[in-house]
């Protein structure tokens, strides 16, 4: 069954990055993959979005995705200006960036939504604002999508040497992070 993951962010905050790292983990764990980039000649700062396909067989779809199974917002300030949650059921997931509780963001949806510190994490670890690896492990324990073992193999490969290392320990930190909030709040 193919599940559709929709990413939104601005430009320089590794959308496309995140899109590419999700993609090569599922493929990592033996599923299909497509990792599409949605931009044009947007400056940095503009908003972004990033399409990922995951099945477990062959995908011919080629189109963005309008009707996500899973939405990863990396920019919280995004929710005052773009519908994230356009196109989501009451069985899709919104993974969101941010450190306030989901209560206090004001999304009108009925899908479920799991806020996740991921720029924290980020900045402690990497030593960098760029919260896409964290927000792909937080992803990983949330949906069960894929393992973590394979997005740790994914972000080395993308990021050899310490700067890898340090991304993989925001994305593992972000998965434990994300694990025990669902485990506290389960669907």
């Amino acid at each position: 069954m193919m599940k559709e993951i929709r990413i939104h962010g601005r430009g320089g905050q590794g959308v496309v990055t995140a899109g590419e790292l999700l993609a090569t983990a599922a493929f990592e764990d033996g599923l299909y993959s497509q990792a599409l980039p949605s931009f044009g000649t947007e400056r940095m700062g503009a908003p972004v979005e990033a399409y990922v396909r995951l099945s477990d067989a062959k995908i011919r779809r080629r189109t963005k995705v309008e009707n996500p199974d899973y939405v990863i917002v990396q920019d919280p300030t995004l929710l005052e200006s773009v519908d994230v949650a356009k196109g989501l059921n009451p069985e899709s997931l919104i993974l969101i960036n941010t450190e306030k509780p989901v209560e206090q963001l004001g999304l009108k949806s009925n899908a479920r939504v799991l806020a996740v510190p991921a720029m924290a994490i980020a900045r402690e670890t990497i030593g960098r604002p760029i919260p896409n690896t964290a927000l792909v492990g937080a992803f990983a324990a949330a949906t069960k999508e894929i393992s973590l073992e394979a997005v740790a193999r994914s972000i080395r490969h993308r990021f050899p040497g310490e700067a890898g290392e340090k991304n993989v320990q925001a994305a593992t930190r972000a998965f434990e992070l994300a694990k025990e909030a669902v485990s506290e709040n389960p669907a």
